[in-house]
């Protein structure tokens, strides 16, 4: 077996190429060509998701989650509080990120893996003019939904607020319009549907937020979001950045530019549609409702008899790692991503393997 098979929502497999990259040679980050390597990043992101002129990119070293909560500690001005739509883990993140930094936070609930109610959204618009900013989770992969982002940036715009989309899991795996959503700060990460290495996330950021974006208090000292944002303007950096990881996250960018965000979203659409093809054929059950799905995750209902432990280890020892459903959907379903450099004959084999471990469920003997 020649690799580790990665089903899991990031990290993900690279290509040969993105794992030569971390090889460069060893670079202090006040030299000008690390400079060069943050700038090359950054107008690659805008490049490949054609937002050139409209967005700048503010990079930070860390996860998604340390981008996600320098857009979530800094986008929000004093006085004003933000709506979060909370309808899985991600969407509770976010929630806990403002109340951490003492931003007052409205939330619109749902249940996991259902679309919210824009009715619902609305309603707290309405009822708290207090609100600045909308926050919402594009891709949530606790189950594999994809929230309606179109209609609530429809929502955020008619009423006058911000919207800021977490999609560190959606980024070049399903359709993101940043001008039709009315997206204002959008938050990524370099090791999902981008294909490189974890260690490096972004923010997007439009560019008319800039002046107001400098108004808001500074909440944090490594994630102040103006604070790095200007220091990339002017070719420096803060803090300390992962610069090999960065090499990686640039060779990355070059694969994505040369496929396209299309192409890429294309060719993951067809490998859901692939491995789902198969799951219905062995007569499992999903999360989620197709219409809601995303291109890049399956949340799929354990079988009777069939323990999440036992499926995860046996499909290990075939060379493929699968994912636990997380909270009161820990022991009730599984996830499958197929984000990252999988061809379609390991997506095959994939198949083959699970339909083989789940034959050994009585409830699924013949």
């Amino acid at each position: 077996m020649n690799r580790m098979i990665l089903l899991n929502p990031g990290p993900v497999n690279v290509t040969d190429r993105v794992r030569k990259a971390l090889l460069h040679p060893d670079l202090c980050h006040r030299e000008p060509e690390c400079a060069e390597l943050v700038q090359s990043i950054r107008q690659k992101l805008l490049e490949a998701f054609g937002l050139e002129g409209v967005f700048l990119t503010a990079l930070i070293t860390g996860s998604g989650t340390a981008a996600l909560e320098m857009a979530v500690s800094s986008c929000v001005a004093e006085g004003q509080a933000m709506l979060v739509v909370r309808n899985g883990v991600y969407g509770e993140r976010i929630a806990t990120m403002a109340e951490s930094h003492s931003i007052p936070t409205v939330t619109v609930d749902c249940d996991w893996g259902v679309v919210p109610s824009l009715d619902a959204i609305e309603r707290a618009l309405k009822e708290h003019p207090e609100i600045g900013l909308v926050a919402l989770v594009h891709h949530e992969t606790t189950t594999g939904l994809l929230n309606p982002v179109h209609e609530v940036g429809e929502l955020a715009h008619r009423y006058g607020k911000k919207l800021l989309i977490d999609a560190i899991s959606s980024l070049a795996g399903d359709t993101l319009d940043f001008e039709r959503s009315h997206v204002d700060y959008c938050v990524g990460t370099a090791n999902k549907c981008l294909q490189g290495f974890p260690g490096v996330s972004f923010v997007l950021v439009r560019k008319e937020e800039i002046d107001s974006l400098a108004t808001h208090p500074a909440r944090s000292v490594y994630f102040d979001l103006n604070k790095n944002l200007k220091a990339q303007e002017a070719g420096e950096t803060l803090f300390t950045p992962a610069v090999q990881v960065h090499y990686a996250f640039d060779a990355a960018l070059d694969e994505l530019i040369e496929e396209t965000v299309t192409g890429r979203i294309k060719r993951y659409a067809g490998a859901s549609t692939l491995l789902r093809q198969g799951f219905n054929e062995m007569g499992l059950e999903y999360l989620v409702d197709p219409a809601h799905r995303s291109n890049s995750l399956t949340a799929i209902k354990l079988p009777e008899g069939i323990t999440y432990e036992f499926l995860h280890d046996e499909l290990k020892k075939q060379g493929y790692v699968i994912y636990a459903g997380q909270g009161g959907l820990k022991k009730s379903i599984f996830r499958i991503a197929n984000m990252g450099d999988i061809q379609t004959g390991e997506f095959q084999r994939l198949l083959e393997v699970l339909k083989t471990c789940l034959a050994k469920s009585p409830s699924l003997r013949d």
